[in-house]
Order: C-alpha cells, then structure tokens, then sequence
C-alpha cells in the first residue's frame, strides 16, 4: 500500500501533531499568560523551564506505564489528564509563582512519555517496509508544526490571554480521539529474544545518535542572532539562517521518504561532522549557509534511521518506555547545547555536537564490526 492512500497513518499522523502542537505552543503561551498576570515575562521563561523538567522526569515512569496498559488504551486517558492540566494552569493563572510551578508538573508529567506511545503505535499502524518513508513525511509535518505553534499561539493571543492555554488544552483533546483503536495487546512478558535487546549498551549508539541531534540543532536554532552578527550582518538578517535550516530539513526528509530505505546512519553523522566544523569556523555568508544546508539536510535522515534501527532493537513491551527515552535524550542534547550558547564563545559550540557526532559514529563502526566478527566466527 501506498503511504498517500494508508488512511490508518494520516489518522496516526493527524492525532501526533495534535498532541505535539501543545509542546511548541507552550513557550510563547506562557510567556505571555504570566506577562499579562505579572507584568513579566521572566515568570514564564521559569514556568516553562519547570515544564520541560517534568517532562523529562515523566517520560520513562509514564512511558513504562503505557507498556503495561498498551498505548491504544493509555494514550487517551494521558491526553485527557494532560489537556485537564492545562485548563487548571489557564484558570489559576493569577496564582502565586510558587502554586504555578506546582500545577505544571500535572500536565508536564503526563506529557512526557506520549511522543513515545505515538511512535509505538506507529510500528502496528505501518508495516516494516513503509516505515522509514513514513517516519520521513511525519519529519517534514512536524517542521510546520514547529512554525505553526507559536504563530497560532500569537493569533489567539488576540482574542484574550487565557486563549492559547485553552488551545493547548482542546489540541490534546483532538488528538486522544483520534490516537488509532486498531492495536495488538501489550506483551506482557519477554521471550528469549528480547532480554538482550533490553540491555542500555544494545541501543546506546542510537541515543547517542538522538543525543547529537538535540545538541547540534540547538547550536543553530538558538542562536541565528549572534551568528549573522558574527559576519556583520544586521539582526533582521537571522531568520534567514532558521529558513535554510528548515528548508534543507524538508528537502533531506523528502529524498529519505523517496527512497524509502533506511540507509546508513554513518553518512548522516559524518555530514553533522563536516557541517559542524565549517559552522565552528567563520568563512563568511557561504560557509555560514552551506554548514547550515548540510547539518539540516541530515537532520531528517538522521532521525529516521535512529528512529527504525531502535524498533528493530526495543522489545515490543518495552516500546513507549524506550521511545520516551530517546526523546528524552534528544531534548536533553537541546537543553545542553544551548546553555553551551549562552556560556561559551560562539566558536566553540557547534564542536560539542561534531564531538558527539564522531563518538556516535565510532560506536556503530564498532557495532558494526563485532556484527561481522560474530557472522565470520559462526560461519
């Protein structure tokens, strides 16, 4: 079957981005909810750092929980609890900070691990061979989402503070009725087979792979100001960098869909290599833009083949923990690079990520290599 005609994916596809809208909204939205009430911005900047804490926090306690229940039956009920969060902090807005930052570990929590149940219910929703082309498209979606968040929170704002949170809240309620119904029963014991896939040092490379990621990225996305102004250029000149970032995403992320295969993650970290160190070093507007094309169109690519390579590896009971965890990672790759943003020279940054690209890419060349010692020995 065709992705374009899989009816069962674009309903899978429609209820992962009403569930991640919330997630991109959230900055913007609470920065201005907590502006309104206090006079700052600064309160919301501190709420949402308390947010993505929970998040963290939760992802594998929860993501543990919805392998117990099965995802097809948890998801709605977390979403449900998740959008009752958000309607609870949007009412209670003009509370003390202290009684704020409690009532955000509610939605926080429970909105950790369902990024994980998703993509579990993605792996029954597709077969094997549609599933890197799959995984493809929904990074191009969610390239829009990640525009389409804060913009739509701005164009709520209009119609009254408390609007955007209200929005969080009816997303998550759009998207627990449309998580997919059809799934198998969660397994609740492990055969033979997948106690060695159960094992951190199993999938290591792959979270190391979803860790560089986090930590590359952020060292363009959070700062597109200081590296224009690196080369002169005015302030206004910035988003030109986070549109060659996203373009050249959505264009590595199409020819990954095109080909349909899953390829080999080596390729894409060597480019986050060469890209990240002609983004270390200031070659002008040329050097600024091509590292920038070349880490983003890897980007995608990247994320699929970790992606695919981690469902081969996860025990089917053991599915929403380990994709909450790779998620996890990622983010926390994210909120790494960008304190190394705001404490470290400019130059500097962008290394960590060729570091960890290289250290990714070295455990899979060994990975690979004990593969074939073991194929050569049993032969």
């Amino acid at each position: 079957m065709s992705l374009f005609t899989h009816r069962a994916y674009w309903r899978w596809s429609a209820g992962v981005q009403f569930a991640r809208l919330p997630s991109t909204m959230a900055p913007l939205a609470f920065t201005l909810l907590t502006t309104a009430m206090t006079g700052s911005y600064r309160l919301g900047g501190v709420l949402m750092s308390v947010f993505v804490v929970a998040e963290m926090a939760g992802a594998v306690p929860v993501g543990r929980l919805l392998d117990r229940v099965g995802p097809a039956r948890g998801l709605p009920a977390l979403l449900l609890l998740t959008a009752a969060g958000y309607v609870v902090l949007a009412l209670a807005a003009d509370a003390p900070a202290p009684v704020l930052f409690a009532l955000v570990l509610l939605p926080g929590v429970s909105a950790g691990a369902l990024s994980g149940g998703f993509r579990t219910l993605l792996a029954d929703t597709v077969d094997d061979a549609l599933l890197p082309r799959a995984i493809s498209v929904d990074a191009m979606i969610l390239e829009g989402v990640l525009i389409g968040g804060p913009a739509l929170v701005v164009l709520l704002d209009l119609a009254g503070t408390f609007v955007p949170v209200a929005a969080m809240a009816v997303a998550c309620v759009a998207a627990a009725v449309l998580v997919p119904r059809r799934a198998g029963a969660p397994e609740r014991a492990e055969s033979g087979a997948d106690v060695p896939a159960a094992r951190l040092a199993t999938y290591l490379p792959w979270l190391c792979c979803a860790f560089t990621v986090g930590l590359l990225l952020s060292t363009i996305e959070v700062a597109p100001l200081p590296l224009v102004q690196r080369l002169g250029a005015p302030a206004t000149a910035a988003p030109v960098v986070i549109v060659v970032l996203s373009g050249a995403s959505i264009a590595g992320s199409a020819l990954y869909a095109w080909r349909g295969k899953t390829g080999d993650p080596r390729l894409f970290l060597g480019g986050f290599v060469a890209g990240g160190l002609v983004l270390a070093v200031d070659l002008g507007w040329p050097g600024l833009l091509a590292s920038v094309a070349v880490i983003g169109g890897c980007t995608g690519p990247l994320v699929a083949a970790t992606s695919v390579n981690l469902q081969r590896l996860l025990p089917k009971n053991r599915r929403s923990a380990g994709f909450s965890l790779s998620f996890t990672v990622q983010a926390a790759g994210f909120g790494l690079g960008s304190l190394a943003v705001g404490v470290l020279p400019l130059w500097v940054t962008p290394l960590f990520g060729v570091f960890a690209a290289a250290i990714a890419g070295g455990m899979l060349v060994l990975k690979s290599g004990r593969a074939i010692g073991t194929v050569s020995v049993t032969s």
